[in-house]
């Protein structure tokens, strides 16, 4: 991971901004231990299912996309755009509407970190980063 890169320190500090105003946008009951008392469901939304997610769609489809569709549009990729599009759609199967929906914009992020980086490292690192972050603070029923 590049540790001097501005925006990828621009993008924990999104996370960050994001957590705090829907903290007070949604008032939720904290519970900071939840982690410790149910650490396999912790594991597994922090860091089995972004490494996993990250192996088939930052690392299998983004690149097999931009294989075939190699425009940019300014930051963005066709490829990016159309790996976020789908990773959003296919959370539609176990999210709500608008949760799965929202997942499109990290995912552009994600996405974004794995052609600045050429690394699925970072990508994996920002969604493990992001998903701790707002499941702790946030446990398993806002976005369930």
């Amino acid at each position: 991971m590049k540790w001097r890169d501005w925006q990828l320190w621009a993008a924990h500090g999104a996370a960050l901004i994001f957590w705090l105003v829907w903290y007070f946008y949604t008032e939720p009951v904290f519970h900071p231990a939840w982690p410790r008392v149910q650490p396999l469901p912790f594991a597994m939304l922090v860091v089995v299912y972004p490494l996993l997610e990250e192996t088939v769609f930052r690392g299998l489809l983004q690149p097999a996309i931009a294989n075939r569709l190699p425009r940019r549009w300014r930051l963005l990729s066709a490829a990016n755009l159309l790996t976020s599009g789908i990773f959003a759609s296919l959370h539609l199967f176990y999210k709500p509407p608008g949760w799965a929906l929202l997942t499109f914009f990290p995912s552009l992020v994600f996405g974004y970190f794995r052609e600045r980086h050429n690394s699925l490292i970072t990508p994996i690192w920002l969604h493990v980063f992001f998903n701790a972050g707002y499941y702790w603070l946030f446990g398993l029923g806002q976005a369930s």
